[in-house]
């Protein structure tokens, strides 16, 4: 099993926001972050997911790499944002097993993200519960997956989407021997699975 785990960076967060004289609304605003998922994570309450910090580091102008080696400014914002392939933010399992490669715009992060997904045959992507009312939309696009929420765990082949909370402990299973690609979308809040709030 294959855990991709955040560090605990609510500290260096809160002491960032606090050094440019930030309050939590202004770095919202500047960050795409809601106000309340802010300060979970400055609390340590909420696993944020790397979309979530992506924003933040824009938010700040500091490198990803450097929000925890206390920050560097960076380039200023541009009109419109192109982001080559080989520039899109991406995420490794420490075994090398899952990748994830960010797609969705630092504005949103917190809000609705999505994610390119592609796990090694056998690999496995297990993930904490994310703040309260979350849920993932996951599509494959190749190969077969199990998807396990909770206590529930469901097969998904080619072609099918789940939807399930994320707001408990999570996974996503490649169940073949053969690398295989989904398309996974994270929606906060109450209404993540098209549910009426």
């Amino acid at each position: 099993m294959t855990e991709l785990s955040a560090p605990q960076i609510g500290p260096i967060i809160q002491r960032q926001r606090k050094a440019r004289g930030l309050t939590l609304q202004q770095l919202s605003a500047l960050s795409g972050v809601s106000k309340s998922m802010l300060s979970q994570i400055e609390r340590g309450q909420a696993n944020p997911t790397f979309a979530v910090l992506w924003g933040l580091t824009q938010g700040l102008k500091i490198d990803f790499a450097a929000l925890l080696q206390g920050g560097q400014a960076v380039p200023s914002e541009t009109t419109i944002e192109i982001v080559p392939s080989e520039h899109t933010p991406e995420i490794r399992s420490s075994d090398g097993s899952c990748r994830l490669r960010i797609l969705s715009p630092p504005s949103l992060a917190g809000t609705t993200e999505w994610y390119d997904v592609e796990i090694a045959g056998g690999g496995r992507l297990d993930s904490a519960p994310h703040a309260a009312g979350a849920c993932e939309h996951f599509t494959a696009l190749s190969g077969q997956f199990l998807i396990t929420s909770g206590a529930s765990t469901y097969p998904v082949k080619a072609g099918e989407t789940a939807r399930y909370p994320v707001d408990v402990p999570h996974s996503i299973s490649n169940a073949s021997h053969r690398p295989a690609r989904g398309l996974m979308v994270l929606l906060y809040g109450k209404t993540g699975q098209g549910k009426p709030a």
